[in-house]
């Protein structure tokens, strides 16, 4: 069984910076991708970055630039840097992972864990 928990979130001004933390706890083989989403209670879950096997990643459009996705080599912490935060990344960030495919995946319906999720709050 896999366990993933967030760490890091917090409140911030806009144009600062915080970095996610997901502790991946459990027998996860090296073949998971894994993502990071968030979601409002107004809006639907949205893929923020995306990691695949073989190290490529994917980020949404309003992120690029802005947002980095990495991990640690034992693969056993994900991270997100998140630089030049708005007030439109106010939102809870999930981590997930999934074992189907070996892309960056943005879509929520292809990842099988999640974390619990960490509050993201950028203040104007």
């Amino acid at each position: 069984q896999v366990q993933l928990v967030e760490s890091g979130g917090g409140s911030v001004h806009a144009g600062g910076s915080l970095r996610l933390s997901c502790a991946v706890f459990g027998d996860m083989p090296s073949g998971y991708s894994m993502g990071w989403f968030r979601q409002t209670p107004k809006k639907q879950r949205e893929g923020v970055a995306a990691l695949g096997t073989d190290g490529s990643a994917d980020y949404a459009e309003s992120v690029k630039g802005r947002f980095a996705i990495s991990q640690t080599n034992a693969m056993n912490i994900l991270y997100l840097q998140m630089n030049s935060l708005k007030p439109e990344d106010t939102a809870m960030y999930y981590c997930a992972a999934t074992p189907w495919g070996a892309q960056p995946h943005l879509r929520a319906i292809m990842y099988k864990y999640w974390g619990q999720g960490t509050q993201v709050t950028v203040s104007s």
